[in-house]
């Protein structure tokens, strides 16, 4: 019955063209991820870092010096991984969502598996979406290659929880690596648990690499090293202070390093590139590389392989919401600059995430900011974000002198800022669509539809959302204007800019808006002109309402409102669910 159940599975996968190879002629492709690491590597240049296995197989491979995951955190770059998609494109930006994809839209190992690959995955998934159990002929952690059918080829991913950002939380006083001796950059302080934080990172990415060597061990021992091209990469970088879940260096660019064995070395790039790739590009690599056809749907470019397309001028980053703290940021990186556009630069850098503040490291930090105790550098953190920022990554790789506002950046500034928004309107961007009316879309159609439909306009949206973030004044009449367009997305983005600028503005009628987004974005612009009542009461019945991103909306709004305003209207919490009395509290009152 399961054979049965598995030739019927297979039925399903459509059929896609295969490039004349014979099955001894494809290579097996192995994936070997770990988590929430940076180049903290020997290999990379890291002198503090004990990574021998890693150090010995950069020598056997091809290193990427510009790697970059296209987020800064695991499920939405999983997602970028699995489809061959931005996520910013289908709509699942956010982390720990599940909107639904087309259904053209397939995860990659399936066309794999339909040109014969044994497919396996031991065992993370985390893709952010809908799960697709039919691109996997095992996924647990039991998977493994060894199941195949005799020479049939595969493609395995083995995923490395070693470094995840919950191996650093608590106290563990057996380090290898001296906390007085270790790394910090400077826009972090020395405190006591931030030395022992980074330390034992240190010690976890030891751990990597052991279990790294591990996998080639049994690789070789299988056989298979000689059929075998290998990816070493970790999903996103991390994972101390402003690192994971921050669009910097430190949070997204990551360890790349693939070894082509003798026989496949004509489809390498050579043994070292600073080539710029993106997870947006390895679905069609690994296609490529099986000379299985692209679907022409899918955004990336393959990097490796036969008849390459030209490469990528530019790496495309985003930051949508993290956990339950939302927030807009997007950012291209070519060789030698960062820029990055903050849609929300009224919310500091340094957003309550709950799972984030479990780190003893980040909670010194914050006591420290509130202690004073900090420099400038080290406070900028707590503090609202401008605009457009610039970093020269070459001559600042901790991304801490923003140029965004020198003369003599002007070109470059200008530049990066064109080609930022042309991949926005390129692939029309459905992030700048506030979740609570994402949440209303579901089930209609899908994100990626709506804002390929006539519905969503994004070169007015655009507009709209940049105008809000600019911090300009001059942009003050024309929001003014858009709080009563038809269309609900540009009314949130338009009465954003107002709460940006703090401008007055009557945005009383939008209380009462059709859109709930529209609606609680209003209430903060009332709050802050003075008008605490009916805001009050807006957000407050935002709290009780069915949709859960309306709920989150209000009370990251609710987190900026006076204590002795809410408490005024502590008596209106009895009109509310106690499970949503209780979200309120856990969120907001005992923070």
């Amino acid at each position: 019955m399961k054979s049965i159940g598995a030739m019927l599975a297979l039925l399903t996968i459509p059929v896609f063209h295969v490039a004349a190879q014979t099955k001894t002629e494809r290579p097996n492709i192995l994936w070997i991820v770990s988590e929430d690491n940076t180049t903290f590597l020997g290999c990379y240049g890291d002198q503090f870092a004990t990574t021998p296995n890693l150090d010995r197989f950069s020598k056997q491979g091809v290193l990427y010096e510009n790697a970059f995951s296209t987020a800064p955190v695991c499920a939405p770059s999983r997602n970028t991984l699995i489809t061959g998609m931005l996520p910013t494109s289908l709509g699942t930006e956010n982390m720990r969502s599940t909107y639904p994809v087309p259904s053209f839209v397939q995860f990659f190992p399936k066309y794999l598996r339909a040109a014969g690959y044994y497919t396996t995955n031991n065992s993370k998934k985390d893709y952010n979406t809908i799960d697709q159990t039919d691109a996997w002929d095992e996924s647990s952690d039991q998977a493994t290659y060894k199941n195949r059918k005799p020479g049939q080829p595969f493609f395995a991913v083995f995923n490395i929880f070693t470094t995840h950002e919950s191996s650093i939380f608590g106290n563990q006083p057996d380090l290898k690596h001296d906390p007085e001796k270790v790394p910090i950059p400077p826009y972090l302080p020395r405190t006591t648990e931030m030395k022992h934080d980074w330390a034992l990172y240190y010690d976890k990415v030891e751990l990597m690499d052991k279990r790294v060597g591990e996998l080639l061990q049994e690789l070789e021992e299988s056989g298979q090293a000689d059929n075998t091209i290998v990816f070493y990469y970790a999903d996103n970088g991390g994972v101390l202070g402003r690192s994971k879940r921050f669009i910097y260096e430190s949070g997204l660019h990551v360890p790349l390093i693939i070894r082509f064995p003798e026989k496949y070395k004509h489809l390498s790039p050579g043994t070292r590139t600073d080539q710029l790739v993106t997870f947006v590009d390895f679905a069609p690599t690994v296609l490529n590389l099986a000379g299985v056809k692209i679907p022409a749907y899918i955004q990336g470019k393959a990097f490796a392989g036969p008849n390459l397309p030209a490469p990528h001028d530019y790496a495309f980053n985003f930051r949508g919401r993290m956990d339950e703290s939302d927030d807009k940021v997007r950012s291209i990186r070519d060789k030698q600059y960062r820029y990055v556009w903050n849609f929300y630069p009224h919310k500091i850098y340094g957003q309550h995430v709950g799972f984030l503040w479990n780190a003893a490291s980040m909670r010194s930090w914050e006591s420290a900011y509130k202690a004073g105790s900090l420099n400038e550098l080290q406070s900028r953190f707590w503090k609202e974000k401008p605009t457009e920022e610039l970093y020269d990554v070459i001559n600042d790789p901790d991304n801490i002198h923003n140029l965004a506002g020198q003369k003599e950046y002007k070109q470059v500034l200008a530049r990066m800022h064109q080609e930022l928004h042309k991949e926005l309107i390129h692939t029309k961007d459905a992030g700048f669509i506030p979740e609570a009316q994402l949440t209303e879309i579901i089930g209609k159609t899908t994100p990626y539809e709506y804002a390929h439909s006539v519905n969503y306009d994004i070169d007015k949206v655009l507009a709209t959302a940049e105008a809000a973030s600019s911090r300009d004044v001059k942009y003050l009449p024309s929001l003014i204007k858009k709080l009563k367009d038809k269309d609900p997305v540009t009314r949130y983005w338009a009465v954003t800019g107002i709460i940006i600028l703090g401008a007055k503005a009557d945005v009383l009628p939008l209380l009462q808006d059709e859109s709930i987004a529209v609606r609680i974005a209003a209430a903060e612009a009332a709050y802050k002109l003075g008008e605490k009542e009916p805001a009050l009461n807006v957000l407050l019945s935002a709290i009780d309402s069915p949709n859960e991103m309306a709920r989150l909306q209000a009370l990251n709004v609710l987190q900026s409102v006076d204590k002795n305003d809410l408490t005024r209207f502590r008596e209106k919490f009895n009109t509310l669910s106690a499970t949503y009395e209780l979200t309120l509290s856990k969120y907001l009152l005992n923070k």
